[in-house]
């Protein structure tokens, strides 16, 4: 009896010593993760020496970063005994540089067809390695939603298009500020007013109708008040035909792009857009065989919209005002009616100052038509998505094939909101190497988690800090997905030559995005986003060009106190950190939402405020 006594005793301290053991190691366990984990959303900022809540001419402070201890468990050292670049501040004159669309350089090029207001980047010889500098005084931009109706005249200092457009309502200035009336060339009375007449005749509001493009956009006012109608827009205009016209839209926190449409394809993939639109764009609709009229064909999506206003509708009422012809316009008119049956184009209406046309839902009448009539001519290319530096066709873009007259071709795509997390049609049709619905469902997932992590270590993406948010690596569009639901927008930019391609899913989601190859610039203006997201972006370029370049143009195209997060191996993120710490950036290396185990990390960096003016003081 004694004996059983004292070996139940035994096993009863054992396992009191096994639980005691297992809860301390627990215990360890979780404060050690509590202490690597940042206390608050701001306590990042706070570390890397940036004040979340600084007033529009604040300047960052210049508190010391705390840096993670990864030597250790990566044999790379985060301080180097090297001595950092340090970047100089450029010239004032390129305060508002775009490189690949700069004046000058154009110059070089052919006027035909606008082949000089197109993408032409600086050789390697011409390539600046200096700072661009905000003008003098520069503020923080008004936040959304205020920001369409005004914007700082510090921050863009041209009074050009408030003497031009006075009468059209395009810009005022009132003191110190920018006002945005909301009003056009064609719509003087405000984009409101016309948006509604537009309404009047095609469904705008049932979620039908997501994705626009407007060509030609002025201070994108139409893209601006389609966005409260859940319509995501986005505008293009040309370097300087009207000065700044796609500044003083980005500044609005309205989705624009510098942008012609000259000898080549627009940088979208095809059938990406359910509504393209022009409202006196002067583009030369009915020339060189109706050219432009099918790059619109190519990325319009089956049953979308083509919206005209201005030249040459109504013309029999509005030629004196054109100072044109009445012979002159009714030729352009019938050439525009000719070209949208050669595409087998529908016209809706044409009511006032309003023509509509829509696409066909596919090409089955079409090839019916071409077999009869030899009209019209197929194009035979096997990628309608190339865009990126492809010349222009004179061609019909192939629609996917169908078996019915009644089938959407590439596949019906539901409406807006569930669009954004359905498994796209070309997924779901398996068009896309390598990426299955199981995929998409699982990238969705890893989002929730990635932006979660983001609002940790960052300020919260829904505080209203961000509007304007590029992702340089967007794959599948996950990202922009994820914070759909607040106030931002996001230019997904896919890779020119990423195989395989996925901008067309991104559309087919409802979102907007373009081509780019990362060793050029971006045609936009300096100072355009206020957040930018690279996920894998160097490990992609590293080889192929000089990654300096590419992180001075993402200086140049980022706001003051705006935000970087990079994503990548810590090799690279400390070799992109040790360039950074020459531009005026404050960063640091944190871990990956999954923990300190995973290889990739994420380098987080806020550019700090400074401006040519204070920069010639010092």
């Amino acid at each position: 009896m004694a004996r059983e006594y004292h070996q139940l005793e035994a096993r009863r301290r054992r396992l009191t010593w096994i639980l005691g053991v297992s809860a301390l190691c627990i215990l360890f366990y979780v404060l050690g993760a509590w202490q690597a984990s940042p206390n608050t959303p701001y306590d990042l900022y706070a570390k890397i020496g940036c004040d979340n809540n600084t007033g529009a001419s604040d300047t960052v402070d210049n508190a010391k970063s705390t840096k993670l201890d990864f030597a250790s468990h990566h044999q790379v050292a985060l301080d180097s005994s090297k001595t950092v670049t340090r970047f100089p501040p450029c010239d004032m004159k390129y305060s508002e540089y775009t490189p690949c669309q700069d004046k000058v350089r154009g110059r070089r090029f052919d006027r035909d067809m606008m082949k000089y207001r197109e993408r032409h980047c600086p050789a390697k010889e011409e390539l600046l390695l200096c700072l661009i500098p905000a003008p003098p005084n520069y503020k923080t931009p008004f936040k959304w939603p205020q920001s369409r109706d005004y914007a700082w005249y510090d921050n863009i200092p041209h009074r050009e298009l408030s003497v031009e457009k006075a009468v059209q309502n395009w810009i005022q200035v009132e003191g110190n500020r920018f006002r945005f009336p909301g009003g056009g060339t064609m719509f003087p009375l405000g984009a409101d007013v016309y948006i509604d007449d537009i309404a009047k005749l095609i469904p705008l509001t049932n979620g039908h109708i997501r994705t626009a493009v407007d060509t030609g956009c002025g201070v994108a006012s139409f893209g601006a008040y389609l966005l409260k109608r859940d319509i995501l827009t986005i505008s293009f205009a040309p370097r300087d035909t009207h000065e700044a016209q796609v500044q003083f839209a980005l500044e609005r926190g309205v989705p624009a792009m510098i942008g012609i449409m000259g000898s080549q394809r627009l940088p979208y993939p095809a059938r990406a857009f359910d509504l393209a639109h022009c409202s006196r764009c002067l583009i030369p609709w009915s020339k060189n065989d109706g050219l432009y009229l099918t790059e619109v064909d190519r990325v319009l999506r089956p049953g979308g919209y083509w919206v005209l206003s201005g030249p040459p509708i109504r013309w029999k009422t509005y030629w004196r005002g054109w100072e044109r012809t009445m012979e002159d316009l009714k030729q352009e008119q019938d050439g525009i009616e000719d070209v949208a049956k050669r595409l087998c184009w529908k016209k809706v209406t044409e009511h006032n100052d309003l023509a509509i046309w829509q696409k066909p839902i596919n090409h089955i009448e079409c090839v019916k038509n071409k077999k009869a009539h030899g009209t019209p001519v197929m194009c035979a290319s096997q990628d309608p998505d190339s865009a990126w530096y492809r010349n222009l066709e004179a061609c019909i873009t192939p629609l996917p094939e169908v078996t019915s007259p009644n089938d959407v071709a590439g596949g019906k795509l539901p409406k807006w909101p569930d669009r954004a997390f359905a498994v796209p049609p070309r997924i779901g049709r398996g068009l896309v190497p390598g990426i299955g619905a199981d995929r998409f469902v699982e990238d969705n997932d890893l989002w929730k988690q990635k932006i979660a992590h983001y609002n940790r270590i960052v300020t919260p993406l829904r505080s209203g800090r961000y509007r304007n948010i590029m992702d340089m690596n967007a794959y599948l569009g996950g990202f922009a997905a994820a914070v759909s639901k607040y106030p931002v927008w996001v230019m997904n930019v896919v890779p020119s030559d990423l195989d395989p391609d996925t901008l067309g899913i991104i559309y087919e989601r409802g979102l907007i995005g373009t081509y780019q190859d990362w060793c050029e610039g971006f045609s936009t203006y300096p100072r355009t986003y206020d957040l930018i997201h690279a996920s894998g972006v160097f490990t992609m370029y590293q080889d192929r060009c000089d990654i300096t370049y590419i992180l001075l143009e993402m200086d140049r195209i980022l706001r003051p106190e705006g935000s970087v997060i990079f994503r990548d191996t810590v090799e690279v993120l400390v070799k992109i950190k040790s360039i950074t710490d020459g531009m005026r950036w404050k960063s640091q290396i944190v871990d990956h939402e999954s923990g300190p185990f995973n290889p990739e990390k994420i380098l987080v960096a806020v550019k700090t405020y400074w401006t040519g003016e204070a920069t010639q003081a010092t």
